[in-house]
């Protein structure tokens, strides 16, 4: 379900533009000989608090954003507000070239979805870079659905060119031997299993059970594609998480100090939380070990280990804005841990319930699919 969050860009319109030159064109005549009052001061922003005195974190937010996970090329930490409001004002174009009605043969001319503005001069957005990977249009998702954000990560103003700041090159840290041995390992076991097999071999998101990438987290990132929206809800003992996507919710358990037995291994693993000051803290461990063995470009895992730890650091630094940071500990997979931050920007609209069709409609006919060719294939050797 597509919700349209207060984390977009505003559209310019030229007529829009004029009407409002003519009102206030206007003013002079009407408010002649009358003394304007002095505007009054704004009043400084003051944290919402609980009735316990903790900041309230409660509300809808979302983290969609242009920013990639990892840095891409040979970039900076930075980018200068030049490059950020280029590559904003280029998701916006995209934006709204998906939002025209569709026309026959619209996608193919211009090579598919990534490339919707491929003959236009400037820098592809990372979302494009996406898409332009995946291998473009294959008959999926029209562009109502999708509202991946046009708008590029800020922190204290300045625009970041990922969300990874630790590592200093804004990438994942080298993997470790035993990583790459288990990904070997996993590899060597594909071979013998054929990837329409049966549902337990396709994707977490192919079967509605998780979101894609890492939307649930932990770490909680963006997917660059839809649905990146988070309802957060605040007791005296706990802290209530649910994404939008697949409406995943995590619950953290806060002043507790010590984690489940390491054999029970929820999904989204085991939160427990404290307040150190304004910010509130999280440490979760015994992550599901289906959810560890995932490896997307979008997500943290890349077939993590059972040792993994992941610190999240949520602040109030504003009426409308969630600062999130969060630190990755696996010295199974990764020779380092490392860090990434992002605001989470309220949304006043609601969120509603996300219905997943892939489960319902295109996980079933993947598999009859492939036991369809599978007939045909054994007809033939007869």
């Amino acid at each position: 379900m597509k919700t349209t969050s207060s984390s977009r860009s505003v559209k310019h319109s030229p007529a829009g533009a004029l009407a409002l030159a003519m009102s206030l064109s206007v003013i002079p005549l009407a408010s002649a000989g009358a003394q304007t009052p002095a505007a009054a001061p704004s009043k400084p922003w003051v944290l919402p608090r609980t009735p316990e005195g903790k900041p309230d974190l409660q509300g809808n937010w979302s983290n969609e954003t242009q920013t990639p996970f990892e840095r891409m090329g040979n970039q900076g930490a930075t980018l200068t507000e030049e490059q950020a409001i280029a590559l904003e004002r280029r998701a916006q174009d995209v934006e709204e070239f998906r939002d025209r009605p569709t026309e026959p043969g619209d996608v193919a001319k211009k090579g598919g979805v990534g490339n919707e503005l491929a003959d236009v001069p400037g820098e592809p957005t990372f979302v494009e870079r996406l898409a332009q990977a995946a291998g473009g249009a294959v008959g999926g998702y029209n562009g109502f659905w999708l509202d991946p954000g046009n708008r590029v990560v800020r922190i204290n103003g300045v625009a970041r060119s990922s969300i990874i700041v630790d590592p200093a090159n804004g990438r994942l840290p080298p993997l470790t031997a035993a990583a790459k041995q288990r990904a070997s390992e996993r590899a060597a076991r594909a071979k013998n299993i054929g990837e329409f097999d049966g549902p337990e071999v396709r994707s977490l998101s192919d079967r509605c059970l998780s979101s894609f990438g890492s939307n649930a987290g932990p770490p909680m990132l963006p997917n660059y594609f839809y649905n990146n929206n988070y309802t957060i809800v605040q007791t005296k003992d706990h802290v209530m998480i649910m994404t939008e996507m697949v409406h995943d919710v995590r619950i953290v358990r806060l002043g507790a100090t010590q984690h489940v037995p390491a054999q029970i291994r929820p999904w989204y693993g085991d939160s427990i939380g404290h307040w150190e000051g304004d910010t509130l803290v999280v440490e979760t461990t015994n992550i599901h070990p289906t959810q560890l063995a995932q490896s997307s470009p979008l997500g943290p895992y890349r077939g993590a280990s059972d040792q993994m730890k992941v610190t999240e650091r949520f602040t109030r630094t504003g009426p409308d804005v969630l600062l999130y940071k969060f630190t990755v500990e696996d010295p199974g997979t990764f020779t380092a841990p490392y860090t990434g931050e992002l605001p989470f920007n309220r949304i006043n609209e609601a969120i509603y319930e996300y219905a997943c069709h892939e489960g319902n409609y295109a996980l079933p006919g993947i598999l009859a699919g492939a036991r369809e060719e599978e007939r045909a294939k054994a007809g033939q050797k007869e």
